[in-house]
């Protein structure tokens, strides 16, 4: 008996999560140098640099290797949100993954990891630009899967050029890896032969960045219920939340559920649609003026022995932000806040200045501002000079344990009773270490601010008395109605309560 050759797998992977309305391009160097996540690689460089990084990709290797599939790596790169790829990065980077993709050819099959989020300055739906050139390259009959973020927003395109997508249902994003396995698990049925039936349902509204989080109310219920109707004749289900601050026409929610027949597809992805839009009124919640905000946080922080931790919501490095907006850092001074600590600032220019100085100096600056934002201006002040650090360090908790992260040259400033991160690298306030690599302990503070709308939550969850939304002035608004838009689909809600856009 001849023996059967292992099925050839080309994998590769072009992530950026888009906001439309932030201030700042991801141009080529950002991807190359993988500002925020992994440097662009190829090759056999794609296993060895995902490799025990809680990426998809890792995952999927993980899985096929499990399997003796022969994997043929293409390109594989990602970087932090921002505005839109340039088209010089995205033409760039797409033409070297086709080129390897076409180089690998015969194929059995293709994975890819993306975010489903990507938008360029020439293409609104970068993601299914992408695969449309993959599947002219591999033809009709190669199955194709994708893994994709639950902010992902799915266009028709990036819907029917895929065989099936896989969702991730953790946000903050922890099971990234899982997420590639389980696109393994879907791609090792489709070379048995299975061809799955798909219902696709998009939600009327808008979902804000900061209601999203999976570890509470209402998305903790639902993704348990996606998980519950998993099974049987469901292969896959998947409710993608979206990324809503993206001005393009397929912005928004949706359900997609891959099943043996239409029928199990169709009901499943219903149940889901059903439930989430009764449950719309419940993304909303309490938040905080900067004032307000800290005012209340000293309040708490009275009678606690742990710190309030207090989210600018509106200046998430993660959602696209320059991180630089000085809203809070101008009412912790006001107020007179003490043992407080706030990051992460990006301003480079402060940052060289305090190393030039060096610690213990006394440096005069004018910190962050960001002339995009309305009602946004720099800091000026006095600061001492309590740390400097070349911004090298790794995550020991939170969704990027075990990264290396790169902040460039960082320092600690203080002014009054306030502790302040600045950076030369654009960095979510993802963990303690954080704050810890440049001197602050977080735990002895009676406050932290932290530049987050929803990865802050499982790396300073634990070790918080409360957590209290700012919506200090930010490119980033907490209502996706406060955004100019102009290409949504006619009629959806830009918020859970309005309005439509029309």
């Amino acid at each position: 008996m001849t023996p059967v050759s292992a099925p050839r797998i080309a994998i590769g992977g072009f992530l950026h999560e888009t906001n439309t309305f932030a201030p700042t391009m991801a141009d080529l160097a950002a991807f190359t140098d993988g500002d925020g996540g992994l440097p662009l690689c190829t090759g056999d460089d794609i296993i060895a640099v995902t490799r025990g990084n809680d990426v998809a990709t890792a995952g999927f290797v993980a899985e096929a290797g499990s399997r003796g599939w022969l994997l043929a790596p293409t390109l594989w790169c990602a970087t932090a949100s921002c505005a839109h790829v340039t088209e010089d990065a995205f033409e760039t980077i797409a033409a070297r993954l086709i080129a390897a993709l076409a180089a690998a050819l015969p194929l059995d099959g293709v994975y890819l990891d993306l975010s489903g989020a990507m938008v360029a300055e020439h293409i609104d739906d970068g993601d299914g630009e992408l695969l449309a050139r993959v599947r002219e390259v591999v033809g009709p009959k190669v199955p194709i899967v994708a893994s994709v973020d639950l902010h992902a927003n799915l266009s028709a395109t990036l819907i029917d050029q895929a065989d099936a997508l896989v969702a991730c249902r953790t946000c903050p994003h922890t099971d990234m890896a899982a997420t590639g396995r389980q696109a393994a698990v879907l791609l090792s049925s489709m070379l048995a032969g299975t061809r799955y039936a798909r219902s696709v349902r998009h939600l009327p509204f808008l979902i804000p960045l900061v209601w999203q989080p999976t570890g509470m109310e209402p998305s903790a219920s639902l993704y348990r219920m996606v998980a519950e109707l998993c099974g049987g004749p469901v292969a896959s289900l998947n409710f993608l939340s979206g990324f809503p601050v993206a001005d393009v026409p397929h912005c928004g929610p949706s359900v997609v559920a891959y099943a043996d027949d239409e029928a199990a597809a169709g009901t499943a992805a219903a149940a889901v649609y059903d439930k989430v839009c009764a449950m719309r009124l419940a993304y909303a919640g309490t938040t905080f003026e900067p004032l307000e905000a800290v005012e209340e946080a000293r309040r708490i922080a009275a009678c606690a022995s742990r710190p309030v931790v207090v989210a600018d919501v509106q200046d998430d490095p993660d959602c696209g932000s320059d991180a630089n907006t000085t809203g809070m850092l101008k009412a912790l001074v006001e107020t007179g806040a003490e043992r407080a600590a706030i990051g992460a600032i990006f301003d480079p220019a402060v940052a060289a200045l305090a190393h030039e100085a060096g610690v213990g100096a006394t440096i005069v600056a004018s910190l962050g501002g960001s002339k995009a934002v309305f009602g946004d201006s720099p800091f000026p002040g006095v600061f001492e000079v309590t740390a400097i650090a070349d911004g090298s360090f790794s995550m020991v908790e939170g969704p990027r344990r075990s990264r290396r992260m790169l902040a460039g040259r960082s320092a600690c400033l203080r002014i009054g009773g306030v502790s302040i991160v600045v950076t030369s690298r654009r960095l979510p306030m993802t963990g303690p270490e954080m704050f810890r690599f440049v001197g602050i302990d977080p735990a002895a503070q009676a406050i932290l601010v932290v530049k987050s709308s929803a990865g802050f939550r499982p790396g300073f969850e634990p070790m918080a008395a409360a957590i209290l939304l700012a919506t200090a002035p930010g490119p980033v608004p907490l209502s996706p109605a406060q955004l100019a838009f102009t290409k949504p689909r006619r009629g959806i809600d830009l918020s859970p309560t309005g309005p439509a856009f029309v």
